[in-house]
């Protein structure tokens, strides 16, 4: 279903079609760019370059994905990943750093570049073992290549919980004079990190696929080796319902997130 924003900009109205979009998906922004930056100043900027980025050259860029004939991520999926891409870049520039710093973990090799495509590069696991396959594995099956992502998954967990709690927490409110006490924030954002990290690895992973990076529920079956989608969703439910029951017990709605 096309959204207003994509109809104009395919109708020959550009502007309209910007105005469209960041009435749309400016609170999704501005929400993905505070799971990195929580200065002010630091989070406007970005949210300058993100819009610098997506206006240039003729939007070329949402032209792109609206002439994908097979889109592989909705839309909001795909902006996120852009702006994601544009904070890094942004902090990047800022340190002086050259690149995103792996866990302080050691990986075995096969889960080195599975860790640089899926979390660096942002590319879906179908790409991901494609790529492995036609660089260095031929001989790499699909259940070898489950194995290795789940364990790549639970490195990162161990590592960087964090990247996993920023999935969870709702985009967070656009900058103004009534915006939330960071000090509330972040106390409301430990509290989410302390209820996640409750959760049995197996179960925190299960919601990191299914809820964080939105896979069906049959993959995820199939890298964390259960043996269907219903038990998916069984533990899906068991472990929200365990983080909502921690949470309410500390008087914090999901709203307040």
């Amino acid at each position: 279903m096309r959204e207003p924003w994509s109809t104009a900009l395919e109708s020959g109205d550009p502007e309209a079609a910007w105005e469209l979009l960041l009435e749309r998906y400016r609170r999704l922004i501005f929400g993905a760019i505070r799971h990195y930056v929580r200065d002010h100043d630091d989070v406007m900027d970005v949210f300058a370059r993100v819009c610098a980025a997506l206006h240039a050259n003729d939007f070329a860029r949402l032209r792109r994905y609206l002439a994908e004939p097979d889109h592989r991520a909705r839309f909001s999926t795909w902006l996120v990943a852009v702006v994601h891409n544009q904070t890094i870049d942004w902090l990047r520039h800022r340190d002086g750093r050259g690149r995103l710093p792996i866990p302080p973990i050691p990986l075995a090799p096969l889960r080195q570049p599975i860790f640089e495509l899926v979390f660096l590069k942002h590319r879906t696991h179908a790409e991901t073992f494609e790529l492995l396959r036609a660089r260095a594995r031929p001989d790499l099956s699909f259940h070898e290549f489950a194995g290795e992502l789940r364990e790549t998954y639970r490195a990162v967990r161990t590592a960087r919980p964090h990247w996993l709690l920023a999935g969870l927490t709702a985009p967070g409110p656009e900058p103004g004079p009534d915006r939330q006490d960071p000090a509330e924030v972040e106390e409301r954002t430990g509290l989410l990190a302390r209820a996640l990290e409750s959760l049995p690895p197996d179960d925190h992973l299960v919601v990191q696929l299914y809820v964080v990076e939105e896979m069906a529920a049959g993959e995820v079956a199939r890298i964390v080796g259960l043996p269907n989608a219903k038990a998916v969703y069984n533990r899906v439910y068991r472990s929200l319902a365990a983080i909502r029951a921690r949470l309410a017990a500390a008087r914090i709605s999901p709203g307040d997130l």
